[in-house]
Parts: structure tokens; sequence; C-alpha cells
């Protein structure tokens, strides 16, 4: 057994079709199903069931691609801190994001990233947040950056700053005009949501159940953009977060942005690495520098005198 019969078991695991998983790990088909028989044989199971069109892991087979995934990881993070060794600050970092922060915080972080680690290869990979944790806990992530709570305690969470929550509404909306709102101003709404499988969804409902606000069910949407040309064509409102409504996101002139009075709906984002990691000190001093965002970037938007605040956002629909 060796690290290169491993690689080809998880590609073959991750792509359940010996075709695509040979061709992710550059080898001819008969190659790598050659070296999947001997690994069965080796370890005296079968890993796969075999049909003309379907591949299957057994049982045993998604245990041994378990932990032949925390095998594949303990070595490339040897090998990433032998790097390291001898450059701290270079070498490459896989890290997560969620949709509804990845697309509005890169921009303000990613300059500075650049700034204080110029040999760096950072690569950024955009999942719901249930997905980055399995990668994160497989190894396949050396970092995530996910709302609280995170719970699993071979994880270190590094807390890097709280982003509020503002309602999106119509201009044409009873609420367009208010200055600040509370909490109680929402007990009559039926606010537009994301799908489920979105960490805001969760966060969104966790409003709506404190301020006895009520789901607009017929409608779920799979990304902060369509709930922002919704509420534009007048379907309803919606809590968008801050970040995504600051530039260099585009304004919409017919949404109306306003904020909360303290203390406003908010989520809490953190930076999340495992327990065992080489790469601790570095990912430290990685997060130190994705906190430091301008304070006024975290403000919401609120109405200045009469005038009102329009959230920037995609044109209405």
């Amino acid at each position: 057994m060796n690290l290169r019969d491993l690689s080809y078991f998880i590609a073959l695991a991750d792509h359940l079709h010996f075709g695509r998983a040979a061709a992710a790990s550059f080898v001819s088909q008969p190659t790598l199903s050659t070296q999947i028989r001997k690994l069965e044989e080796e370890l005296g199971v079968a890993l796969v069931e075999r049909a003309p069109r379907n591949v299957m892991l057994t049982p045993a087979g998604r245990d041994v691609a378990a932990r032949a995934r925390r095998i594949v990881a303990d070595v490339e993070e040897m090998r990433e801190a032998a790097r390291r060794s001898q450059d701290p600050e270079a070498g490459r970092v896989t890290l997560g994001l969620f949709p509804t922060l990845g697309p509005y915080l890169l921009p303000h972080v990613v300059p500075g990233i650049r700034a204080r680690f110029p040999q760096l290869e950072l690569l950024l990979v955009e999942e719901k947040s249930d997905v980055l944790l399995e990668r994160l806990q497989q190894g396949r992530l050396d970092a995530a950056l996910l709302a609280l709570p995170v719970a699993d305690e071979q994880l270190h969470v590094e807390f890097l700053f709280e982003e509020p929550f503002v309602l999106a509404v119509p201009e044409a909306h009873p609420l367009a005009g208010r200055s600040t709102l509370s909490m109680a101003d929402l007990a009559d709404e039926r606010l537009l949501l994301l799908a489920d499988g979105h960490c805001m969804r969760e966060q969104a409902l966790d409003v709506c159940h404190l301020s006895g606000a009520s789901e607009k069910g017929e409608f779920q949407a799979t990304s902060l953009e369509t709930l922002r040309q919704m509420v534009a064509a007048n379907v309803g409102v919606t809590l968008l977060p801050t970040l995504a409504v600051k530039p260099p996101v585009a304004r919409s002139e017919s949404i109306e942005l306003i904020g909360f009075r303290d203390p406003p709906p908010s989520r809490r984002i953190a930076m999340v690495w495992r327990r065992s990691t080489a790469m601790a000190p570095f990912l430290q001093d990685l997060a130190k520098v994705l906190r430091e965002l301008p304070q006024d970037l975290l403000l919401p938007t609120v109405h200045e005198s009469t005038a009102p605040i329009h959230v920037p956002g995609a044109p209405g629909v």
C-alpha cells in the first residue's frame, strides 16, 4: 500500500466513476482499476461495488476512504510544514468560504493578504457551510470562514468579526422611509429567505422567531442576488448582511435599506481549522489580517436626514 494507491481510491470515492477518477488522477483507466484491485487484495475486502453503469462504495470502502483522506491530508500537512520551516509565509493555503460571505468579503481582504504574504498561493473554495465543514474534517481544506456556532472539538475556532443584518424593502413598502427599526417592527412581515442548506437561512429564521415574523414560503432563493432582485420587483422584504450592501457591490435605485436599533440582529464570523494542523501558527497570522477590516465597513447603512438610503444591489427586474 502506498500514498499513490490511496490517492487513486480517494479519487474514485469522489467521482464514483472509474473514467472520471482516472482523468482526475492523470492516469489511464486500466491503471487506476488495477491499483484499486491491488488495494482490495491487500486489505482482503471489497471496497467497491462494480455495476455496468454504476459504482458504489461498500461499507468497508466508505470507512477506508475516510481513513485514506486523513492519511493523505496528514502527509500533505507534513510536507507543508517542512516547506514553511524554510519560509513560514510562503506555500499554499486552501481556504473555504460560504456563498453569502465570500463575494462580499474578499474584495476587502485579498489586497491585504497579498501585501502581507506576497509569496502565498491562496486557493479559495466556495461551498455551503456543511460542505466546508466536511472538507475541513477530511483534510481537503486548510481552513474555512464559517458563521458561529461551530460545534466540533477537533476544530480550533478563531473569532473574526460580527456582521449586522439590515432590512431590504421595496421603495413603496410601508417601512420605507423609516430611519431605524426594532425587531418588533418585523412582527407582521413575511420575509423572503434563502433555500435549505444555506446557513444564512437558519440565521434569518432565528430573527423571524425572535421578532414574530414569518417566512414567505412560496419562494426560496438560491443566492443573495436573487433575494435582492425579488425585493426590487416588489415581491417582498428580506434581511441582508451588511457586507453584501457595501461597495463595490452595485447600487439599486428601487430598494431601500433600513438598519436596526441596538442591538441589531447579526451573525458572528470565525476562521476555523483543525487543531492537529501543522499550519496553525501561520493560520493565526492569516486570521489577524482577515480581522483587520475598516470599522465603518461593518456599520449598517441607515437613513441620513430624510433622504432615502438605497441598498447597493442588482437592478430591479
